[in-house]
């Protein structure tokens, strides 16, 4: 999916002209920022993409305000798992997909291609159900045509590619300040007790099975292995650098942009759950676990306009993590194994799964948990590739990992692979 220099369209080049302006100091300050915002917020859609708002509301519902404190552990965890990917891509010009090709075993690099094409699968579930369901309450679609309404419009928003990276960045981008501004009215509808926010957002509570089922949940909707690979590729060849110092100055920027993408999607996570603590768990309402019956619920509470302002954050969620979903695909595959398939026929072959469990009336909200357990799965293999590559000195030259950053990252994977292999614990009939 990326641009290279000689075929930018004109948005590319003005961008590409203010990030030399930037780099050679030309540029201070915010004016010096700007070329360099795109991929974090190309990214963070998936941090705030449907499956979130199933994990986040049933855990608001359910445990009130006491959950705060995964969704903070998520998004710091997010944050420097997504700062990694994209100063390797800088870095290298290669994506994480491509490294670990060139670097792994055949039969390694084909093992992870297949487990990164099943959580871009179940990405894509949670992403086509979550704005189906939005276009079944607002417009009253049937499931099925909102299936297919979907498919095409997330089609559309994908061959912005064509016109280069800008244009594409900034449809994201605003999709992403769309979610944040529909939150922003959600917060001042729904009235959150802020002593709870700003104690239960730094307190952990795990207090039965239940709750720590739904914090897996939350780190697997939050921390996404699609964009892990996807967020190298979108930095590899963006602004081509001159010499290491360049390397190094791209990076820092890319550190700025990343923690302000992050922390928007961090806040608007925070805000689903504690709009659905304050609204639902509140109100004796501990049983909302999907979202339509959120959205049912909200309008005797809140009324009608908060119930659709609801609804429009979900279709922009689903919309546009749909397509960054799609965009991961074909990342995935023509990093790992080398070759592409045509955007519209990927299109069209991952959301398959999704007009099949329309078509079966199973239910969307319960798919959506359950896809975000698979990623939780997934997500150890490329959050263990990144920092084995990132800690390289030969691989990163002056780019490499700091050792606290690398203990720090270890950290994030090994808590990772713990809170997996509870999960598994708990799937197959475990209990504490």
């Amino acid at each position: 999916m990326s641009v290279t220099t000689t075929s930018l369209q004109t948005s590319d080049a003005k961008a590409v002209r203010a990030a030399r302006a930037a780099l050679d100091h030309r540029r201070r300050g915010l004016r010096a920022l700007l070329p360099f915002l795109g991929p974090a917020f190309v990214a963070c859609v998936a941090y705030i993409d449907p499956g979130n708002y199933a994990t986040n509301i049933q855990s608001g519902s359910e445990f009130g305000y006491r959950l705060l404190w995964v969704v903070v552990l998520a998004n710091l965890m997010a944050m420097l798992i997504q700062h990694l990917s994209a100063k390797l891509g800088i870095a290298t010009g290669k994506s994480l997909p491509e490294m670990c090709r060139d670097h792994f075993p055949k039969w390694l690099t084909y093992v992870m291609w297949a487990f990164s094409e099943v959580a871009a699968m179940a990405t894509d579930i949670a992403e086509f159900l979550g704005a189906t369901v939005g276009l079944n309450l607002l417009l009253h679609i049937p499931m099925l045509w909102g299936t297919l309404v979907t498919g095409v419009v997330t089609y559309l928003i994908l061959t912005l590619d064509r016109l280069g990276f800008r244009p594409l960045e900034k449809f994201i981008t605003a999709f992403v300040l769309i979610i944040a501004l529909c939150y922003v009215v959600e917060t001042v509808f729904s009235k959150p007790n802020w002593g709870q926010v700003a104690y239960h957002s730094v307190v952990p509570w795990l207090g039965n099975q239940a709750a720590v089922l739904l914090a897996v949940g939350v780190i697997g909707a939050t921390v996404m292995p699609h964009v892990v690979y996807l967020h190298s590729s979108l930095t590899q060849n963006r602004i081509q650098p001159r010499d290491e110092e360049d390397k190094v100055k791209i990076a820092r920027f890319s550190a700025k942009e990343v923690a302000i993408a992050m922390s928007l999607a961090g806040l608007v996570n925070l805000s689903m759950m504690f709009m659905a603590a304050s609204v639902f768990h509140n109100t004796g309402h501990t049983g909302i676990a999907d979202i339509s019956t959120a959205y049912k619920t909200l309008t005797p509470l809140l009324g009608p306009a908060s119930a659709a302002v609801f609804l429009i954050s979900l279709l922009a969620s689903g919309f546009s993590s749909s397509a960054v979903g799609t965009m991961a695909g074909q990342v995935i595959m023509q990093g790992f194994v080398g070759f592409t398939i045509p955007l519209w026929l990927r299109r069209v072959i991952t959301m398959i799964p999704t007009v099949i469990i329309v078509a079966l009336g199973l239910n969307p909200t319960e798919t959506l948990v359950l896809s975000q357990v698979v990623l939780s799965i997934v997500l150890p293999m490329p959050v263990v590739a990144l920092v084995y590559f990132t800690r390289r000195p030969d691989i990163m030259g002056r780019l490499v990992n700091r050792r606290l950053t690398t203990w720090v990252a270890s950290f994030c994977a090994s808590v990772i692979v713990v809170l997996n292999m509870i999960l598994l614990y708990l799937s197959f009939g475990g209990s504490f």
